[in-house]
């Protein structure tokens, strides 16, 4: 019996094919990635650091470019994913390994941290994916968007055919965490880059939109994740029960 259903394999399978046309995208978001993590947790150094849900391993090369970590490991449920993860053939990379989406193959506490980006929202049984996450780190850095606000019916249809299946707002996902046993240690709600909104919206229309995202954050940060989409940056811990 396999946990990850049959129309996600098929969505994900062939998704980081190289000369892809998202390349881009996850490069720009990459960039956004690493500057959301520093300011969760600083300017930090791992002995051990795994990506769990590694995609093309875009954030992986750009934690490796930062020095972050010195020894690097990536699992990802996508043929595709693993084999453009070794195609960097990154310094510090020892593993790329494929999963089965939940299941991770290394023992516990294996790892000081484990990275999580945008990957929660298209997991089917978080508590279990959290639960193993906590498993073989001793740390975590989680980032989900925050699309659970007042517009959660658009940002449903909008986004399923993303595979969104979870959508968060930030005290949910803070007490997701908690009732698994994973307590935050900082958290911090962010926007992309005003460059990753030009790639997706056009130059104008995109910085317009970044500028009145960045505005409303700053003037109302409780009240701007329940009126527009931001992203949620989450350094935790396990706690033992």
């Amino acid at each position: 019996m396999t946990l990850l259903d049959n129309e996600y394999k098929s969505l994900y399978s062939g998704y980081y094919h190289s000369g892809s046309s998202l390349e881009h995208k996850r490069n720009l978001s990459a960039e956004c990635t690493v500057d959301h993590v520093r300011a969760v947790v600083g300017q930090r150094t791992w002995d051990r650091l795994i990506d769990v849900g590694a995609g093309n391993g875009s954030v992986l090369a750009k934690i490796d470019e930062a020095g972050s970590a010195n020894e690097l490991y990536a699992v990802e449920v996508s043929e595709s994913g693993v084999s453009a993860i070794r195609a960097l053939k990154l310094p510090h990379l020892k593993e790329a390994k494929l999963f089965d989406g939940y299941s991770i193959p290394y023992p516990d506490k294996f790892f000081d941290v484990a990275l999580c980006i945008h990957v929660l929202e298209h997991v089917e049984h978080e508590r279990l994916f959290l639960r193993e996450l906590a498993r073989v780190s001793k740390e975590l850095i989680l980032e989900v968007p925050l699309e659970g606000g007042l517009k959660i019916a658009k940002s449903i249809q909008q986004t399923a055919k993303y595979g969104h299946v979870n959508h968060y707002t930030v005290p949910g996902f803070l007490y997701l965490l908690r009732t698994v046993g994973i307590q935050p240690i900082h958290y911090s709600v962010v926007t992309s880059s005003a460059e990753y909104e030009r790639h997706l919206y056009g130059k104008w229309r995109g910085s317009v939109k970044n500028l009145l995202r960045r505005a409303l954050l700053a003037s109302f940060p409780s009240i701007a994740p329940w009126l527009l989409a931001y992203l949620l940056t989450v350094h935790c811990k396990a706690v033992d029960k």
